[in-house]
């Protein structure tokens, strides 16, 4: 097939365009490097049947040739960028979203949209199944994200409804792996980073806020699954074995064979307190659940940034 992936430069565009790739599908990447990273596009372009444009989506994006699919992974997504980007999010999340929603009834392509499990926001219900509908802020600072991803997901369904357009959604909860920014300001890179430092690991509050951890391979199959199934709701993916962040930042430690020690730091506001996915419809549609072991995303992810780090 040719398929399209807005955000090829970034984190997991990168995985699932690769992934794309050694199927031997043609891949057409998509970024503007807002977050993305060049490195990412100069090693995908090394594969022949990856071609690239660099383009903001919130342009309508002229594309000569059949589209079979488009796998939506562009939108900047790390809490560093709520404040700085918080106006180019909001406009990717809508006006980039329409334009790609209409590039793909044009073209009859099926449309994939990577939303987030920031959708449920701060959760009243735990773990969040994909029919519970969210405890947002609406104007708090992470709003233009949340908010944002909430909005194309309604665009999509739209579609959908309006035009018969073939649309898939998922709801990306935490992932991690190589090639994840190191500016990233999201907490295992920040644990990564410091602790191949040696320097103390900053944890939010006490550190007993929850989180669930997936590898970003396990992910990329999920979305793949998703793409070629037949379910128009959206599909919780992620890992439904919850730790703390504390846990979370001591394993980074112990694994990196760091000598740092925990500094607790204030929390951002309208950080969520727990977060973990209901995989119910993911195991029953799909198929699918995380398979990588935590002890050996870690490992990987970690050995990836010590490799890579500035000189």
């Amino acid at each position: 097939m040719r398929i399209v992936v807005p955000g090829a430069a970034g984190f997991i565009g990168f995985h699932l365009s690769h992934r794309l790739l050694d199927e031997g599908h043609d891949v057409v990447g998509v970024d503007n490097y807002t977050t993305g990273s060049a490195r990412n596009i100069h090693d995908l372009t090394a594969n022949p049947r990856f071609t690239f444009i660099e383009q903001d989506i919130v342009e309508p994006l002229r594309l000569n040739g059949p589209v079979d699919m488009i796998l939506n992974m562009a939108c900047p997504a790390s809490p560093i960028d709520f404040e700085t980007k918080a106006v180019d999010i909001m406009r990717t999340c809508s006006v980039g979203v329409f334009n790609l929603l209409e590039l793909a009834r044009a073209a009859g392509a099926l449309f994939l949209q990577a939303s987030t499990s920031e959708c449920y926001g701060d959760p009243l219900e735990h773990p969040q199944r994909e029919t519970y509908r969210g405890n947002v802020n609406p104007i708090g600072p992470r709003a233009p994200y949340d908010e944002g991803k909430r909005f194309g997901e309604a665009l999509t369904m739209t579609y959908h409804r309006k035009y018969g357009l073939r649309t898939r959604m998922v709801r990306i909860f935490n992932t991690y792996g190589p090639r994840m920014r190191r500016d990233d300001g999201r907490a295992l890179p920040n644990f990564i980073c410091q602790a191949l430092k040696n320097e103390p690991v900053t944890v939010h509050g006490d550190g007993n806020q929850t989180r669930s951890f997936c590898y970003v391979s396990d992910l990329v199959e999920g979305i793949l699954r998703t793409a070629h199934g037949n379910c128009v709701e959206p599909i919780n993916l992620g890992n439904d074995e919850e730790i703390t962040i504390r846990q979370a930042a001591d394993e980074v430690i112990r694994i990196a064979g760091s000598r740092s020690t925990i500094r607790l730091v204030p929390r951002p506001v309208d950080d969520p307190e727990k977060r973990r996915p209901d995989l119910t419809r993911a195991r029953e549609i799909l198929g699918w659940r995380p398979t990588v072991a935590r002890e050996t995303g870690f490992a990987e992810t970690i050995a990836w940034f010590r490799a890579s780090q500035p000189s």
